[in-house]
């Protein structure tokens, strides 16, 4: 992979800077209680100039989570050689292990704060959804793109997503990290033992790399970054 030139650098120092700004704003107003403006005066940036790096308000707040659209549908292809939802099973559990805050299982102070201000705002919490849909959509064309990979990518997500709120939502209930570890490992691995089980045989086989195509493959629509 190249490196990124000169402008990437400074556009993606822009969306970091931008963004870490807006949200510490809303956490200590709420979401509702700060203005685009606001985040725009604050940022020392035009509002038109904020609007072309985030389209919508919400997308301040979500761009922290941005990089993980599509990170089970990636995870499937980079584990070639092994089944779909092995190779899922084993890059969460070793997200607990790291205490990836998507897992949920990470108990800093920083990280329950985002957390509660995603999940307890409307609004970022639809467009949350939207991110899941793409990303449920990415897998489902890596599975196959048929209705059996459709079917296996919604159950797929949904696992990732209860899995991830219920260590949130012990954690922020007071809980120490240390002590769920145990039984975050155990529930995951009993989800993604029953998910194995009950998809058909064709998805539960280890996967192999694409053979080339001859045809150029045409952009993939729901960028939102």
């Amino acid at each position: 992979m190249s490196t990124p030139g000169l402008r990437e650098r400074k556009k993606q120092r822009m969306y970091e800077t931008v963004s870490d700004i807006a949200v510490r704003l809303f956490l200590e107003k709420g979401f509702d209680a700060v203005s685009v403006a606001e985040v725009a005066a604050a940022a020392e940036i035009s509002k038109p100039t904020l609007f072309r790096y985030f389209p919508a308000k919400e997308d301040l707040v979500l761009y922290r989570i941005a990089d993980h659209e599509g990170e089970a549908a990636r995870v499937v292809t980079e584990g070639s050689g092994t089944a779909p939802v092995e190779a899922l099973r084993r890059h969460f559990v070793e997200g607990l292990e790291r205490g990836d805050p998507v897992t949920g299982l990470n108990g800093h102070p920083d990280v329950l704060a985002f957390h509660a201000l995603l999940y307890g705002t409307p609004s970022l919490v639809a467009r949350a959804h939207a991110h899941q849909e793409r990303s449920e959509a990415a897998l489902a064309d890596v599975l196959g793109g048929d209705l059996d990979a459709r079917l296996a990518a919604g159950q797929i997500m949904a696992v990732l997503r209860v899995l991830a709120l219920e260590n949130w939502r012990r954690i922020a209930a007071g809980e120490r990290v240390a002590d769920v570890r145990p039984d975050a490992v155990a529930a995951a691995e009993r989800a993604f033992g029953r998910l194995a089980a009950g998809l058909p045989p064709h998805l539960q086989r280890p996967s192999h790399p694409a053979r080339p195509s001859h045809q150029s493959c045409p952009p993939q629509p729901g960028e939102t970054r």
